[in-house]
């Protein structure tokens, strides 16, 4: 357990460190162990999301295998993309969804859906762990596994100590984060909440298998993000924590009136060590400053990133 001055060491003193022990003290002391419930968002919250998202890099390796199998597809998108490694298109694609604009997003949806068709939850799964195992960030030089922030992991001990249930709400895919989600964040499978596609139970003579198939069942994110927290939890969190807007509203939704919350914001802007970018998170940090949430500086807040 960590106690006092032995919490939170990857972090540097100051004010984000202080409202999080003083939180946590104040729910400790005030909210029984049931109520304590925290959520965080993982991509750029719990793990590095640049040049792009962890699952996407997966997503497109699959892709570029599909156009190299059938050539029709490298004039199409995403296919093309993948296949020519052309990462400016889904940059601005990833852009376009942050200022509201979802018509290439429903492109690159097309061809996530797609590219994992009929597959089994398990094989799928199976194929999340080698690819977060094996696979390397492109330019951070480390397994995509040891992409993990050690101040955040260090956070979520902290308050497992301290009585608290966590979660995960993210944008990204629930199925592709829980084979890891117990050993890298101390979180178990069953409390990872994420978008999903649709899926389908198939019957054999083996007690069947549930399978993926190439329809969206929902976006976990933002307004969808205090639904899904609470279809799961059943609790409005006491703890919210977010890098982007797309998680605006699960940290609106983390407010209560008569308890203890806090609402973290991380902000991007360590070039030197992790990036420096504020694309898509720019209506978060005016939030930030309106509403007095805490705005974790990785630059200034983080000893240490990985």
């Amino acid at each position: 357990m960590t106690r006092g001055n032995a919490a939170l060491t990857s972090w540097r003193d100051g004010d984000a460190k202080q409202a999080i022990l003083e939180f946590v003290q104040r729910a400790s002391a005030e909210v029984p162990v049931e109520e304590r419930v925290a959520v965080f968002d993982n991509d750029g919250t719990l793990w590095c999301e640049k040049p792009m998202p962890i699952q996407l890099d997966f997503i497109l390796r699959r892709l570029a295998e599909m156009a190299e199998v059938d050539p029709t597809l490298r004039t199409r998108q995403p296919w093309k993309a993948a296949y020519e490694k052309d990462y400016g298109w889904l940059a601005s694609v990833l852009a376009e969804h942050y200022a509201g604009d979802e018509r290439n997003v429903q492109v690159l949806a097309a061809g996530i859906l797609a590219a994992y068709d009929g597959i089994s939850v398990e094989d799928f799964e199976a194929q999340s762990d080698r690819f977060l195992r094996e696979a390397t960030h492109p330019t951070l030089g480390r397994k995509y596994l040891r992409c993990a922030y050690a101040p955040m992991v260090e956070l979520l001990e902290h308050l497992a100590d301290h009585g608290f249930t966590n979660y995960i709400a993210s944008g990204g895919g629930r199925d592709f984060m829980r084979p890891v989600s117990q050993e890298v964040y101390g979180i178990p499978r069953e409390r990872v909440i994420g978008s999903t596609v649709a899926l389908e139970y198939r019957s054999d003579e083996r007690g069947g298998t549930v399978i993926h198939k190439a329809e969206a069942d929902y976006l976990d994110d933002g307004p969808e993000k205090p639904v899904r927290i609470w279809s799961r939890a059943g609790r409005r969190p006491l703890l919210a924590a977010g890098n982007s807007n797309g998680d605006i509203a699960m940290l609106n939704f983390a407010q209560h009136p008569d308890k203890p919350f806090l609402r973290l914001l991380v902000k991007h802007d360590d070039n030197e060590r992790e990036f420096e970018y504020v694309s898509g998170s720019e209506q978060a940090l005016k939030e930030a400053e309106h509403q007095g949430w805490t705005v974790v500086s990785i630059r200034e807040d983080w000893s240490t990133v990985f």
